[in-house]
């Protein structure tokens, strides 16, 4: 079938013959990845036009990242019964039309309501993308290879987020960030219109929507995810963050038994049964707690304590999308020899290794570092993309959105968990204030330390969690796991 052909039939043959809906479900991904990201090189120039504190500046981005993370299995649900493709059509429009609301933009409050809008509308985007990439194809090696792509262009959004922030800055003002989103967001639609065929009935679950258990895992995600935040900025201790805490305790609690006596459950909690769908949630989560401390980390690294500009530091992160993809035969190369337990616990090795060598290499210079991204970044392809074809693949054909969206979910958290990590760990043996400019010897060499101490004990918490989360796949090859 070529791009061209009607939508009458299902899948592609080959990625080239696929190139229309997967060039547009690759920008769908990259756009709701990139503005995670995107707008925090610009929070000081946001701060200067909108007379915005530090609180109301973090709440910026993290609005975004709180409606996002706790809508996912919401949207993911939603997705299976109502429609992929209709969803993500929905997300898109709402996206582009959204972003360009920024232009109306006054005070750092309406900011604030149309970054979390956006996270809503992101959320209805993200599971689906990757779900829909395996309805494009029927072939497993297709289907990992365009999975890898997928990855490949979220990461280079997550990563070239402050680099494009910040080179976009030196011409533009800030509010163009946003706006871009909207042709971007267009050409994606369209793309998705032309080359993904529409769901077929059978294809999708008839059981009424769980609206308690979408209420529930909303209010249980979201104040876990505000908990690690509220933890850092206010103290672990502290009054918000303990009542956070017990209300995602409390919501979560309810959550799961809700669901297992909800005759049309939006999560069917017997499906964690299922070693592969359980290990592939659990290692996705230690592949993130990596991810997002690295990233936090290195950015504090090079802006603060090298003094680099965010040009330069956004470059500095360039060998994890090199990595990505050049690293691409050897993570088939070891789940198609291997299977997929092999493989996932090479990958857990290489992660938790890189942070044991950034443990020592971030003070003996970048180009210790540069080599710890490189080996960190193989476990992360390796581990990632076979987790997330191996949680899709393990899911009932009509869950395949909400499969992809416990993917995300356990993404989600495993990003805010290594972010909060390696905020409290630094406050602690650091600074709780890092002071702007030049740095005194004594700090940079009392940051350093930190760091060490912080690196190393992150790899022991990846280690454990993503190796837990390897052993329970199973020993199957890629290309040979029944549809």
């Amino acid at each position: 079938m070529t791009a061209t052909t009607p939508l009458t039939s299902r899948t592609y043959p080959s990625l080239r013959a696929a190139w229309i809906p997967l060039a547009a479900l690759c920008l769908a991904f990259f756009v709701e990845m990139v503005d995670n990201t995107l707008l925090s090189i610009a929070l000081p120039t946001i701060g200067r036009d909108l007379g915005s504190g530090t609180t109301a500046l973090q709440w910026v981005t993290g609005a975004y990242s709180l409606t996002f993370g706790g809508l996912l299995l919401t949207s993911g649900s939603m997705a299976d019964r109502l429609g992929r493709r209709r969803v993500l059509l929905i997300g898109l429009a709402v996206f582009g039309l959204l972003s360009l609301c920024v232009v109306a933009v006054t005070t750092t409050g309406e900011l604030i309501a149309l970054r979390a809008g956006l996270g809503i509308a992101a959320a209805a985007m993200a599971p689906i993308t990757n779900s829909l990439v395996f309805r494009l194809f029927d072939d497993k090696a297709l289907r990992m290879r365009a999975m890898t792509l997928m990855i490949v262009v979220g990461m280079s959004g997550f990563v070239l987020g402050p680099l494009l922030g910040g080179t976009a800055l030196a011409h533009v003002r800030w509010e163009w960030l946003l706006v871009v989103n909207a042709p971007i967001a267009l050409i994606a639609a369209i793309g998705v219109r032309l080359g993904v065929p529409a769901d077929r009935p059978e294809d999708l679950t008839k059981d009424a929507f769980d609206l308690p258990g979408a209420v529930l895992s909303v209010t249980a995600i979201g104040l876990a995810c505000y908990s690690l935040t509220s933890g850092v900025e206010h103290g672990w201790l502290s009054t918000t963050t303990l009542a956070s805490v017990l209300g995602a305790v409390a919501a979560g609690i309810a959550f799961v038994w809700h669901e297992r006596r909800s005759a049309s459950p939006m999560l069917d909690l017997s499906l964690f049964s299922n070693g592969t769908v359980r290990g592939a949630a659990i290692a996705q989560i230690g592949t993130s707690i990596a991810m997002a401390s690295v990233m936090f980390g290195l950015i504090l690294h090079f802006q603060y304590a090298y003094g680099w500009s965010p040009v330069r530091a956004g470059l500095a992160n360039l060998p994890i999308i090199v990595t990505m993809i050049v690293a691409t035969p050897l993570s088939e190369w070891l789940a198609k020899r291997f299977g997929h337990r092999i493989a996932c616990l090479v990958g857990a090795a290489c992660l938790a290794g890189s942070l044991v060598g950034l443990s020592w290499g971030v003070d003996h210079g970048y180009a210790a570092i540069a080599v710890c991204m490189v080996v960190m970044t193989v476990g992360l392809r390796t581990v990632m993309t076979i987790c997330a074809i191996a949680l899709v693949d393990a899911m009932p054909s009509n869950r395949t959105s909400i499969g992809t969206a416990l993917n995300d979910t356990a993404q989600e958290v495993g990003s805010s968990v290594g972010t909060a990590v390696v905020g409290t760990m630094i406050a602690a043996l650091v600074t709780t204030q890092l002071p702007a400019g030049t740095w005194s010897n004594e700090l940079v060499a009392s940051f350093f330390h930190g760091e060490r101490i912080t690196y190393a004990v992150l790899a022991v918490i990846v280690g454990l969690v993503a190796t837990a989360g390897a052993l329970t796949l199973t020993d199957s090859h890629a290309t040979e796991e029944p549809a």
